[in-house]
C-alpha cells in the first residue's frame, strides 16, 4: 500500500496465504518478522521458515528475533515509524511496547469466530468438540491478552461435510482469513471501521493438544455406532496431520489415517498404519488379524 509503513509477523499454516491476499491486494510490507532458522532432518541443518523463504522470493526485508528482551530488536523496530503492525500465526507474544508501538495498532486473523474458541488450537479443538458453529475468521485488534481484543470484522465459514478433516479446515481457513484481512487493512488505515468490543462472558477457550490424547479405546473387531462414533470421528479428523489417532490391539499401536460413518451410522476405518508395517487399507488389516 503506497506510503504506508507495514510490518507483516508471521508463521504456519495461515502465514503464506495472508501474504499473498495482501500482496494479490498491493499491500507489501517492508518488513517480515518469523522465527529464528530452526534445525531440521537427519542431519539437523538450519531451515528457514516458509514466511522468510514468501519473503526472500519478494526481495521483503525479513528480521527473525529470538525474543523481545534483546536491545537489537528494540533497535530494529523503534528505527522506523511504523503505521501498521499485522500479525498472523505469529509464535511469540507481543510485548506492550511492541503492541503500542505502530501508529494505527496490530491487526491479526484468529481461526474462530471469537469470542469463542480463544487460545492456541481453535480450529481442531472446534473439530474436536463438535462446534461447527463457532468455525471462521476473524480479524481483530491485538492488545495484551489473548485473543481478548476489539473486532474489526468476522467471516464464517459453511464447511460442505462434517466433522471436517484437520489439514482441509486450515487451509481453508487460512485461505478465507488472508482474503479477510485483505479486504479489511486498507478501510482500517483509511479509519472506514468501527472496532467493536468482544463480549467477554460469552467467551470460550482451547488448550494445546497434549501427547496420548490422540488413542481411541476401540476393538477394531466390534467398532462403535451411533452418538459414539461420530465423537469418536470428531477426534479422528481433529487430529489428523498432527499425530493422527491410534488404537491399540494385540499390544500393538494401530494408527488410522482415514475413518467415516457407514449408512447406519457406525464408525468405519478405511485406513490405517499397523505398528511396524506400511499403510494398508481396513480390510487388509482385518484379515491380517484372521492369518495363522
Amino acid at each position: 500500500m503506497e506510503n504506508k509503513k507495514i510490518v507483516f509477523f508471521g508463521g504456519e499454516p495461515l502465514g503464506i496465504p495472508a501474504l499473498e491476499a495482501l500482496a494479490a491486494a498491493g499491500i507489501i510490507p517492508q518488513l517480515i518478522v518469523c522465527s529464528p532458522d530452526r534445525p531440521a532432518g537427519r542431519g539437523l541443518r538450519l531451515v528457514p521458515p516458509a514466511v522468510k523463504q514468501w519473503a526472500q522470493t519478494q526481495n521483503i526485508e525479513v528480521f527473525q528475533p529470538e525474543n523481545y528482551q534483546d536491545e537489537s530488536a528494540k533497535q530494529k523496530l523503534f528505527a522506523t515509524e511504523w503505521d501498521l503492525f499485522v500479525v498472523v500465526a505469529y509464535n511469540f507474544i507481543l510485548p506492550k511496547w511492541l503492541l503500542e508501538l505502530p501508529k494505527k495498532g496490530c491487526l491479526n486473523v484468529h481461526p474462530s469466530l471469537l469470542p469463542a474458541l480463544r487460545g492456541p488450537s481453535p480450529i481442531r479443538t472446534a473439530i474436536l468438540q463438535n462446534q461447527p458453529e463457532a468455525v471462521g475468521v476473524t480479524v481483530m485488534l491485538l492488545d495484551e491478552k489473548m485473543d481478548t481484543g476489539p473486532i474489526l470484522q468476522q467471516q464464517a465459514y459453511q464447511p460442505k461435510v462434517w466433522p471436517i478433516s484437520g489439514p482441509i479446515l486450515d487451509g481453508e481457513l487460512a485461505a478465507q482469513g488472508g482474503k479477510l484481512l485483505a479486504q479489511v487493512t486498507p478501510a482500517w488505515l483509511a479509519g472506514e471501521i468501527e472496532p467493536k468490543s468482544q463480549n467477554h462472558e460469552l467467551a470460550t477457550y482451547t488448550k494445546m493438544f497434549k501427547k496420548g490424547a490422540n488413542e481411541l479405546h476401540i476393538s477394531p473387531l466390534a467398532l462403535p455406532s451411533g452418538a459414539e462414533a461420530f465423537s469418536l470421528l470428531c477426534k479422528i479428523k481433529a487430529w489428523e496431520g498432527i499425530g493422527d489417532t491410534f488404537f491399540v490391539h494385540n499390544d500393538k499401536r494401530i494408527k488410522i489415517k482415514a475413518a467415516g460413518l457407514s449408512a447406519d451410522s457406525s464408525l468405519e476405518l478405511y485406513r490405517v498404519v499397523p505398528e511396524g508395517k506400511a499403510e494398508m487399507d481396513f480390510n487388509s488389516y482385518l484379515q491380517s488379524l484372521a492369518a495363522p
